[in-house]
């Protein structure tokens, strides 16, 4: 016969079976949440390894850019006037600053000598047509004697001989006639083009010697100042943007405010080995006088920049010992670090002018210890301040000569 059961003891029973379950529950509870803490704080702490850096993009410059370089005014012609024959200065008609014209006298010499020697050549050629005309007249007579074996054929020979050679120094007497005319008509002293004086250098009475004897014996120097020239040496890595037509003013300090508009001309087409630098000539118009030979002027050239250049400040550049490179974060988060091509070292910026683009991001001050290809987090800031802001459209005037910062 079965046994009733005693009151509490089924429920006692389940306990005993219910709680190692939850007992169970509770553990695996806990280490199920212990195991999403370990990955939380596994993902925060890789997150807190992945270093924040400041990226900025590098900005263009403008497609037009000016170059000023320095230059000396000169005129477009200038001439030292000497003398072609010996004498005394009589007078002279025009002093400095004066403005003459082609073919107008600017001086008058007295030439006693050539004088004495023009009236001595006139009765040579006198004397010698005299002879060849009695050399002539005897010529005819033994031709006609001949005829009559009067006189023999050698004689004949002899005097039509003698007859030409009279004649030969008829033409050599008149030659030097007219070599002495022409040297007497060099003691009026003419301006050889339209032209401005700019130095007179002898004064009445001054003995002048013919020819080029050097400064002492120079009477004028004539310059032609419209249109007047500017040359300029630009440094090798513009020279490829020098062009005949090319935009051009000059600004000087005694005309502040003032432009005066010119264009290059011609170039060297060849750089000069001892500077590195291309000759080019920049003329500019100046019918008015206003600018003088041998005024100093800046030169502005308005260049035309085809190849895209960006600036970039100097501390977001890695100086390294394969050279000189940026830190370009692509849209993976990984970091590249690129070389560069420097142009010109603005002092706070650098000109690049090969190895960014575009839009892209470039660590500002980056760590030593940055590496190719080490992911990073972005954070965006403006540009930095680096030189004064030209106005929007103005093409950003660069000094020439600035060296390239790759050799720093």
């Amino acid at each position: 016969m079965q046994s009733p059961e005693k009151p509490g003891g089924g429920r006692a029973q389940r306990v005993f079976l219910i709680a190692p379950l939850a007992l169970v529950l509770l553990g695996a509870l806990a280490l199920v949440r212990r195991q999403a803490e370990f990955q939380a704080l596994s993902k925060e702490t890789q997150a807190l390894a992945v270093p924040t850096v400041a990226v900025i993009q590098p900005r263009p410059e403008p497609a037009q850019e000016q170059l000023v370089l320095p230059g000396t005014l000169q005129a477009a012609v200038e001439a030292p006037i000497y003398a072609r024959t010996s004498g005394y200065l009589v007078r002279w008609y025009h002093d400095i600053g004066s403005r003459v014209r082609k073919g107008e006298v600017l001086a008058e010499l007295d030439t006693p000598e050539i004088d004495q020697q023009l009236r001595q050549a006139r009765a040579d050629l006198n004397t010698a047509r005299a002879n060849a005309n009695l050399a002539e007249i005897t010529a005819n007579r033994y031709r006609d004697a001949v005829r009559q074996d009067a006189v023999s054929r050698q004689e004949v020979d002899n005097a039509v001989g003698q007859a030409e050679a009279r004649q030969a120094e008829v033409q050599s007497a008149a030659a030097n006639l007219q070599r002495l005319v022409e040297l007497e008509g060099f003691k009026h002293v003419y301006a050889p083009f339209d032209a401005l004086v700019t130095r007179r250098n002898v004064d009445v009475g001054t003995l002048v010697n013919a020819g080029n004897t050097g400064l002492s014996q120079q009477l004028f120097t004539l310059a032609r100042t419209d249109p007047i020239r500017v040359y300029v040496s630009v440094p090798e890595a513009t020279a490829p943007a020098i062009r005949r037509g090319l935009s051009a003013y000059l600004v000087l300090t005694e005309y502040p405010g003032r432009e005066f508009r010119g264009e290059v001309v011609r170039s060297a087409d060849a750089i000069e080995p001892a500077t590195r630098t291309l000759l080019t000539e920049v003329d500019v118009a100046n019918a008015g006088g206003t600018l003088l030979p041998g005024g100093y002027a800046q030169v502005h050239l308005e260049l035309q920049v085809a190849a895209p250049r960006f600036e970039v400040p100097v501390n977001a550049l890695l100086f390294r010992s394969e050279g000189l490179r940026a830190a370009v974060v692509g849209a993976d988060h990984k970091v590249q670090l690129r070389p560069l091509t420097i142009g010109r070292d603005y002092g706070t910026s650098l000109e690049v002018l090969a190895g960014l683009s575009a839009g892209e991001s470039i660590v500002l001050n980056p760590p030593d210890s940055l590496e190719d290809g080490q992911v990073v987090r972005q954070k965006a800031v403006p540009f930095p301040q680096t030189r004064p802001q030209e106005a929007p459209g103005a093409a950003s005037p660069r000094a020439g000569g600035a060296s390239p910062a790759a050799g720093r």
